[in-house]
């Protein structure tokens, strides 16, 4: 009978450290080059925009963070114009989408058609595959259409006949909504809308920006934008990739770590200072992406300003942005005319600053 020794026992496998390497600090000449790419961008505004700063600053710094932005007003007020200077005023690839309820994903992620010459399917990939993609009206795109856009927008990727398709990177959404009107238009799922990282609102012109608007128009002698005419001194997406990179490089304290999750969790109901009666007037509050949302578009707020790290303000600036689409109201609520802003004003207002 053979002998069997008792097995040994192994040494169990190395862990690997969790530990990464120290982040490479932001020099002046990389705060000086941020500078003059941002500024770039915001020329190309002045030349096709008359106002709408904020609207402005807010597709600049999505798209320095890296993120999807939504744009609601009503009819009239430039989404399209503002979306596509911004698409314009980089090197990439540009692609706008009108939503309608009859589009269908395949005509937005692409499909597979037969080649009678190789007798074979070759795949056509849809207008999703750019850097840039305007979703005009996107709450005109049915509910199969908008699955496709989150897949698109989670994944960085789409999916044609069973192939995985990466997306262009670097890769943005930028879509616009009507918010009066009712017919055929389909709501967009909590889940797709908390996957834009902000959400910015156009409000009407004053008289003196109106005016300076016509003869902005006049002067051009077109009413439509023709990036043929606009100034070639576009910023490269190798400056798009760069920018993003070191917006992550910018230092972030676990004061403002703290401060970012105190007010995502007050939106929830909890954080150091509750609000009371949040719960009648809210009945889902900030997921932990809009935590990171905040995070991350401080960093690029900070880039911007020649800053290598991030203070209050750079997390103040822009939470009504990141909370306004992922805070939802209750029926109560809405009933009494209680906007997101205003929860919003209240959260800010009552959760410490550090």
């Amino acid at each position: 009978m053979p002998f069997f020794s008792p097995s040994q026992p192994t040494a169990p496998p190395p862990v690997p450290s969790t530990l990464q390497s120290p982040t490479v600090p932001i020099s002046r000449n990389d705060a000086e080059r941020a500078g003059r790419l941002v500024d770039s961008i915001r020329s190309r505004f002045a030349q096709t925009l008359v106002g709408q700063t904020n609207l402005r600053e807010s597709l600049i710094t999505t798209l320095v963070a890296g993120g999807h932005i939504l744009i609601e007003s009503v009819p009239g007020l430039a989404k399209t114009t503002a979306a596509q200077t911004l698409a314009t005023s980089v090197s990439g690839s540009f692609k706008r989408v009108q939503c309608t309820p009859d589009l269908m994903p395949s005509d937005l992620v692409g499909t597979q058609v037969f080649d009678f010459s190789t007798q074979r399917f070759t795949t056509q990939i849809g207008p999703i595959h750019a850097n840039f993609v305007l979703l005009d009206e996107i709450n005109r795109a049915n509910a199969k259409t908008q699955s496709a856009m989150l897949e698109a927008m989670a994944e960085g990727a789409t999916t044609i006949g069973g192939q995985r398709i990466e997306l262009p990177k670097p890769f943005m959404v930028i879509a616009t909504q009507n918010p009066i009107e009712e017919e055929g238009t389909f709501n967009l799922p909590e889940a797709q809308m908390d996957r834009f990282m902000m959400k910015a609102i156009m409000t009407y012109p004053s008289a003196d920006e109106e005016q300076r608007m016509l003869g902005l128009l006049i002067n051009r002698g077109s009413d439509a934008i023709d990036p043929t005419k606009l100034p070639r001194d576009v910023i490269s997406i190798q400056d798009v990739d760069w920018l993003r990179e070191t917006a992550r490089r910018v230092h972030v304290s676990d004061a403002i770590m703290q401060y970012a999750v105190a007010l995502s969790e007050t939106s929830r109901g909890g954080g150091p200072k509750p609000i009371q009666g949040l719960s009648s007037l809210v009945r889902l509050g900030a997921s932990p992406r809009a935590s990171i949302a905040l995070v991350r578009i401080a960093q690029a707020s900070a880039l911007m300003a020649g800053r290598d790290y991030v203070i209050p303000e750079d997390v103040r600036g822009f939470a009504h942005e990141v909370f306004r689409h992922r805070i939802l109201l209750t029926f109560e609520a809405l009933a009494d005319g209680v906007t997101s802003d205003q929860i919003v004003d209240q959260i800010v207002q009552v959760v410490p600053v550090p």
